[in-house]
């Protein structure tokens, strides 16, 4: 154990010599986060730090650094109120509190008040009167009105709304040194950049192969074999704050500043194919987009299901998809199959409408004029599409590999347009 861990570990035993009968279990709780925590994952409050911001790969071990400092805050300091937000409901339950690292996971029964964990309100009543209260970052109003000793967001990269983090620094105001402390997978939104480099905030940086020791060996080289040197593992595996590249016909902000949460009515809505020729580990995915086109004239990306899968599968995964969104119709790039993919679908399902598209243009001109449609504002993403999103955001002029996700979204809007057939030949 490293000199400074066991000089706050006696520290932190000392204060629990004063306390009652929970001293034992609080004390092996926080025996046990000093013995297994990494160095970069015990947070230390710095008087000249407002804000701790990880920004860490997947697999780093943030919800866990979270959790666990989160429920020690709460032991050394009596009657405290800390505020956790998460990007979702589904997050909050599924993560903060019930997931494998999360909160309900690591606190003894014991530690809790007789209330204990009120799922209804997301919030852990400690025997000492401290309080953890969970709240979702798709509703910012929902933090008003309250007041926090220290606060934690989980995944801040992808909240929806810079409105619920600046609502809840408003909210940081108990005690004499209130702190905030984020946990997150970089993406580069306005806000991680700033937050970045403001004077009161300390960046620890992480990557996934630090945590290796925990993750399974085949995880970390599936990762390594399909991410290794890519845009995508840069940011999710190394923690990377990437800019958008410059030729690109797509930009992150643009994606950003046109997201939706609530959909309107649609007119016509299609499943989109874009198959690979091959499905083994180091194959092209075949990229499967859904998309609509509302009654107001914009178009909506509702759902990406892109993999590495045989033509069995994504042929599958296709109908499924077709009637999950009751979508108008299949449409499929057969540059490659032919007549084969109108006979593999219709085997499954010989009453799915169906369109086939051939190729005569470059991808880069077939993509542009779907560009133009980001361009106007015109095109909406109705959640976060992290694949899809880099494919699009880093495919140049000069781009080797193929973009499938990107070539799936371009034959979907394009269809979904009425000027559709200038960029593609219906078979």
């Amino acid at each position: 154990m490293a000199q400074s861990k066991m000089i706050n570990l006696k520290n932190w035993q000392e204060q629990f010599k004063e306390l009652d009968s929970q001293n034992q279990k609080a004390t092996i709780l926080l025996t046990e986060w000093y013995a297994k925590a990494r160095d970069k994952q015990l947070i230390t409050d710095e008087d000249k730090y407002n804000i701790q911001i990880f920004l860490a790969g997947r697999g780093f071990g943030k919800t866990l650094t979270l959790s666990y400092d989160a429920t020690i805050y709460c032991l050394l300091n009596p009657n405290s109120i800390v505020g956790v937000i998460a990007p979702t409901y589904s997050d909050l339950k599924k993560i903060i509190f019930q997931g494998e690292s999360g909160l309900l996971n690591i606190i003894d029964r014991d530690l809790m008040a007789n209330s204990g964990y009120n799922k209804t309100d997301n919030q852990i009543d400690f025997y000492n009167g401290s309080k953890i209260i969970g709240f979702p970052a798709i509703e910012p109003d929902r933090i008003r009105g309250n007041n926090f000793h220290r606060a934690y967001c989980d995944e801040l990269a992808s909240w929806r709304y810079r409105e619920t983090f600046d609502n809840l620094m408003m909210a940081l105001r108990l005690g004499d040194s209130p702190k905030c402390i984020i946990t997150t997978t970089p993406r580069p939104t306005e806000l991680i950049k700033e937050l970045a480099v403001r004077a009161d905030t300390k960046v620890i940086r992480g990557s996934t192969f630090e945590n290796a020791d925990n993750l399974a060996p085949s995880t970390i080289q599936m990762l390594k074999e399909r991410y290794e040197g890519t845009r995508l593992g840069r940011q999710e595996l190394y923690a990377e704050i990437l800019e958008d590249i410059e030729g690109a016909l797509f930009n992150s902000a643009n994606i950003e500043q046109n997201r939706v949460d609530v959909l309107p009515e649609m007119q016509r809505i299609v499943v989109s194919i874009d198959p690979a020729v091959t499905s083994k580990s180091s194959s092209d995915e075949t990229g499967i987009i859904v998309a609509g086109r509302g009654i107001d004239n914009h178009y909506y990306i509702l759902d990406d299901k892109s993999g590495i899968f045989s033509p069995d599968v994504w042929i599958k995964r296709a109908i499924e998809l077709f009637y999950k969104y009751e979508a108008d119709r299949i449409v499929c790039e057969v540059n490659n199959g032919g007549d084969l993919i109108e006979k593999l679908l219709r085997i499954q399902d010989a009453n799915v409408p169906y369109t086939s598209v051939r190729a005569t243009r470059g991808k880069i001109l077939r993509a542009e004029p779907v560009s133009s449609l980001y361009e106007r504002n015109l095109v909406h993403h109705h959640k976060y599409f992290k694949e899809l999103e880099e494919q699009m955001c880093s495919y140049t002029a000069d781009t080797i590999k193929s973009p499938d996700r990107l070539d799936s979204l371009v034959w979907a809007l394009t269809n979904l347009q009425s000027s559709g057939r200038a960029i593609f030949r219906i078979t």
